[in-house]
């Protein structure tokens, strides 16, 4: 259960030939798939494309109807290796994931994919994770574009220039028979926009036709001797190719390029904040009418010499917007210039900042600085934006307003109800039994237990390797055992294997503990193999404590309600004392609780609507028990449970107190229980639509304890104060 569905969106997908567009740049980008003929797709989810693949799954349809397969592939790997069906057909094919980290998994595949070449067109979609938004290590994709030699597509941010290098991105791929790479930033995946649309069409050859007509030519295949043709294939065939179609097609923008002897050469994806920047200073309009000769580089690999040495030609000096470090797309012109005797003074990184994000503000600072030193006669120093004053300048919108040490951090965290908190604060319990351990965790929602109040994990190497990061803990002598973390999408992703099995044949003695909360959770709840949901379209329900036994584990234990945290506990500590040899496993399933809402309530507010009874657990603290100690808070750090003020006079200390976000899942009271804390938490049920038996019990019920208050009120006459 994805967490947004496009069921009602994706109908826009069939619209025609001359029809207008609205919608969201994923939505446009599978639209752009269907106009260009692909023959299958595929992918990985993950933020920011892992709503272009629940798009590509609610469209599935559409896809049959046009001939199209389409699958969730179980990693980039996978991904990445589909790409294959293009090396000897004609079949257009296009697969997307995740930036860096995807590229990192399945480089091996693209490797020898861009080694052998594509005879159909092979696009790579890749959700560019960098900056502000991004929820990963800080690199670039640009690096494995030049690395195998893919060419790497960086159009402008607005869907009538994303839709259209889509058709070009596969017409430049089959031209110079080599896969291309089409960058979509984090706000390009989501902007809103519209296009002028074209015809949906089949696709030139059908899965069903290939297979039916095998085809395979020798000289594709990546091993010796043809693999040393490749790598001179690719530069006497290939890049000429590429350079000629980019050049014909024109892919790369020239704006206002009238002769001034200044430029700003950019990457197509940073336009809309280089216009800003010039529109600020009074260079550019809202249009892209912009005063200053610009280059943009809607292809940023490979650099096309000949239009670079164009448009540097009678300028003295050439600032180049390149996000992103190392500074690559810099150095590879610097060194065309130099080679071509070209004149033109390049700056960059001298201006800009070497690494982050470029903002709106930081590029614009880089640009004023590059106008005041080469036409400051364009500025009008009075009217300039606040934004380019320095930041400790008072006047500056970023300067700081408060002592930044009045400021408290806030880390992100578990949500409201998450079956995962629970897990660590039982193994938090189970630590101050059996000592601290060191544990090692993982991509994924759990990753959060790093941060306070858990305070737990080392390290994270990669989705699905918190086990493989604990390998080198494997001492025999020892008193202790490594703990290592991973979630059911990195489980399947590629845990079982490089952990487990690992684990396995190397007899390791670590504790794994796999968090199964039924779906990839961190991407948006998509289904797995060990999803518990009904999928009519992919097999799930398979058990990972039955793939832990069956590569060899044969202490493995499957906890059903993590909530029970004395239960979990329990389990932990008997995980790092047991004898037995060999990895211990153990599975804490419970759903999660943002997907189990996406369904519930809804429900509830139809029956609700419809007049029928319904209940809704809620947790409270009762004031006249709780001490004011907090433990509570510092063994569950839920959101819902904060501290109030104290209404005895007597007591300085806040009280806890549960809000009204709390979804009733009953950590609070467990750990409390768990723990052996104070008796201090009460659960109620809040009924809405009560029937007559429920309003005759709260009738009893409010009877029987009036009738008991009363002799404490008579006990308490005269001791009152007046």
């Amino acid at each position: 259960m994805a967490e947004r569905s496009f069921a009602t969106e994706v109908q826009k997908l069939r619209i025609g030939a001359g029809q207008e567009f609205h919608g969201e740049g994923i939505l446009a980008v599978t639209k752009a798939l269907l106009q260009s003929g692909v023959s299958y797709v595929g992918g990985y989810q993950g933020a920011p494309i892992s709503h272009l693949m629940d798009v590509l799954g609610d469209a599935q349809e559409i896809l049959e109807e046009l001939g199209i397969y389409f699958e969730n592939s179980a990693s980039e790997a996978t991904a990445g290796a589909m790409l294959g069906a293009s090396v000897h057909y004609p079949m257009r094919g296009a697969i997307t994931f995740k930036s860096t980290v995807g590229f990192n998994v399945a480089s091996d595949a693209l490797a020898n994919l861009s080694s052998g070449g594509v005879n159909g067109g092979a696009m790579v979609i890749i959700g560019e994770d960098y900056g502000e938004g991004s929820s990963i290590m800080q690199e670039r994709t640009h690096a494995f574009a030049m690395k195998s030699q893919m060419w790497l597509l960086d159009p402008r941010p607005n869907l009538t220039a994303i839709v259209d290098m889509v058709q070009k991105g596969f017409e430049l791929s089959e031209a110079s028979n080599t896969p291309v790479i089409l960058e979509l930033r984090l706000r390009s995946c989501h902007l809103h926009g519209s296009f002028i649309a074209k015809d949906n069409i089949g696709p030139a050859m059908t899965i069903q036709q290939a297979l039916e007509h095998p085809q395979r030519d020798l000289s594709r295949i990546v091993l010796p001797p043809m693999n040393f043709a490749h790598e001179q294939e690719k530069v006497t065939q290939r890049w000429p190719a590429a350079v000629k179609y980019i050049t014909e097609h024109a892919l790369n923008e020239f704006v206002a390029d009238d002769g001034q002897d200044i430029g700003i050469i950019l990457q197509g994806g940073l336009f809309n904040n280089v216009n800003r920047a010039l529109e600020l200073l009074n260079q550019s309009d809202i249009y892209g009418n912009s005063r200053v000769p610009l280059y943009i580089m809607n292809v940023t690999y490979p650099v096309i010499d000949e239009e670079v040495v164009r448009f540097c030609q009678g300028k003295r000096a050439v600032l180049l917007v390149e996000e992103g470090q190392p500074d690559y797309i810099e150095q590879n012109i610097q060194a065309v210039l130099r080679r071509a005797g070209a004149t033109a003074v390049l700056h960059g990184k001298d201006m800009l900042p070497v690494a982050g994000e470029y903002t709106p503000a930081a590029v614009t600072k880089g640009i004023l600085a590059f106008l005041r030193a080469y036409a400051p006669e364009r500025l009008d120093e009075d009217s300039l934006p606040a934004l380019a004053l320095p930041n400790d300048d008072p006047r500056s919108p970023l300067a700081p307003r408060i002592d930044p040490a009045l400021v408290q951090g806030r880390p992100p965290g578990f949500c409201t109800g998450c079956p995962e908190r629970p897990i660590f604060a039982a193994l938090t319990l189970a630590q101050r039994e059996v000592g601290e351990h060191y544990v090692a965790a993982d991509i994924g929602c759990h990753l959060f237990s790093i941060n306070a109040p858990f305070n737990i994990g080392a390290t994270t190497m990669g989705y699905g390797l918190g086990s493989a990061s604990a390998a080198a803990f494997n001492s025999k002598s020892a008193g202790k055992r490594a703990i290592a973390v991973m979630g059911d999408g990195g489980f399947w992703h590629n845990g079982l294997t490089s952990g487990v099995g690992n684990a396995v044949f190397n007899e390791n003695d670590q504790v794994l503990l796999v968090v199964d909360n039924d779906y990839s959770a961190a991407t948006g709840g998509q289904d797995v193999l060990s999803s518990q949901a009904e999928n009519p379209t992919r097999s799930t329900k398979h058990p990972i404590e039955a793939a832990v036994r069956g590569v060899g584990v044969t202490w493995a234990k499957t906890v059903t309600n993590t909530y029970d945290v004395a239960q979990m506990k329990e389990v932990f500590i008997d995980a790092l004392t047991t004898d037995v040899k060999g990895p211990k496993v153990i599975i804490a399933q419970s759903e999660c609780m943002l997907n189990k809402q996406r369904r519930e309530k809804p429900a509830m507010q139809q029956a609700i609507k419809a007049g029928h009874r319904a209940t809704q657990d809620r947790f409270g603290v009762d004031p006249e028990t709780c001490t004011g100690d907090h433990s509570c808070i510092r063994i569950s750090g839920c959101p819902s449970l904060t501290i109030a003020e104290n209404p005895d006079p007597m007591r300085d200390d806040p009280i806890a107190q549960v809000i009204s976000s709390c979804v009733g899942c009953g950590l609070c009271g467990e750990n409390a229980h768990a723990a052996a804390l104070c008796p201090s938490f009460y659960q109620a049920k809040l009924i809405t639509n009560p029937t007559w038996w429920d309003r005759a019990k709260l009738s009893v019920r409010n009877w029987y304890i009036a009738r008991l208050q009363r002799g404490i009120e008579r006990r308490l006459v005269g001791i009152e104060p007046a």
